[in-house]
């Protein structure tokens, strides 16, 4: 299985982007989106405008850390 480099807070793949202003975080946001709904696997997440904050666990293994997990997380950095 193919592991991301994010770190594991409060047992869940976290982690933290910053761009330059809002309109680049949620463009952004809309592209880990589009992802998410490709693998139906979506993250609990924030935004505060020009930041945000992605969680990752699967609800269905009762919030367990899975290859589903990684597999987005390693999409999500190569959008950077």
């Amino acid at each position: 299985m193919l592991r991301s480099q994010w770190p594991i807070i409060d047992n869940k793949l976290s982690k933290t982007y910053q761009f330059k202003d809002f309109k680049e975080a949620f463009d952004f946001m809309t592209a880990v989106a589009k992802i998410a709904e490709q693998q139906h696997h979506h993250p609990d997440w924030s935004n505060s405008y020009n930041t945000v904050t992605i969680n990752l666990s699967t609800h269905d293994e009762d919030d367990a850390i899975t290859a589903k997990d990684h597999r987005l997380a390693i999409a999500i950095d190569e959008i950077e």
